[in-house]
């Protein structure tokens, strides 16, 4: 073989020994390559979704329905009421209560027209009577359709009057103390003539007490002989106790003498 076949020869065989290019590299490398590491696994990143937060649903409270006051019952004081006398007599006085002077008397059965009641709680009732009005006691009565006497118009004080005495002056209140629920009242004393005294046991003065009893104002007419009187009147009422005192003689009655309350 001659000298150039033999150069041919070993050229061909270094040219086909060579490495090719990796379609990763810039330029060939004369020198052993190292390992080659596997590229990596690329784990996606973990996609968060903004979840937006929930929307805050306001239900409206309900309003509550506006209470309707419901209207008090407002009685209307009547005029009158029709009633029967039940007992065999009884006596109608000048004024509320059974120390006052005598008027007439109705016997049993009799029909008569109630017209009006005293302030405070009481029994008597005012009967129309012709030119001169006059009281009963209520429990000797039968009222029509039981009627309370309380739906009956207050007219004493103040609309009905009783008689005044053209004899006689008005008394001075000189004392009135109170020793727990007991009220002592003195007044000046004031001397009735035999002569003009209804009967024996009329009473020379009277004595008006508006006082508190369980809570409520009662009313009561006291008889008294000497210038002094003691009662009771409790402590618990809204309203005030009050009294006041008038001599008594068979013509009427002078005063009154008001109490200065304890």
């Amino acid at each position: 073989m001659t000298r150039a076949l033999k150069f041919t020869c070993i050229l061909f065989l270094l040219t086909a020994c060579a490495p090719a290019l990796r379609p990763d590299q810039d330029s060939a490398s004369t020198s052993a390559p190292g390992p080659v590491s596997a590229p990596e696994e690329l784990i996606p990143a973990e996609t968060f979704s903004a979840t937006p937060p929930p929307t805050e649903t306001l239900t409206p409270s309900p309003i509550p329905p506006t209470e309707t006051p419901i209207p008090t019952a407002t009685s209307t004081p009547v005029e009158s009421l029709k009633a029967k006398v039940t007992a065999e007599k009884i006596v109608c006085r000048y004024g509320p209560g059974k120390n006052y002077l005598y008027l007439i008397a109705f016997n049993v059965n009799t029909p008569i027209r109630l017209i009006g009641r005293a302030e405070g709680k009481n029994d008597w009732v005012l009967v129309e009577n012709g030119t001169q009005d006059c009281w009963v006691d209520s429990t000797l009565l039968a009222i029509e359709n039981s009627a309370s006497i309380e739906s009956l118009r207050i007219v004493y004080p103040g609309e009905y009057r009783i008689p005044r005495s053209p004899y006689y002056a008005p008394t001075v209140v000189l004392a009135a103390e109170r020793n727990g629920d007991e009220v002592k009242v003195k007044w000046a004393e004031v001397i009735v003539s035999p002569g003009k005294y209804e009967h024996e046991f009329m009473f020379p003065y009277i004595v008006e007490v508006w006082y508190c009893k369980d809570g409520e104002i009662y009313f009561d007419t006291l008889g008294a002989r000497v210038p002094e009187i003691t009662f009771t009147d409790e402590a618990g009422c809204a309203e005030p106790s009050r009294g006041r005192v008038f001599i008594q003689e068979k013509h009427g009655f002078a005063g009154p003498a008001e109490i200065p309350w304890p």
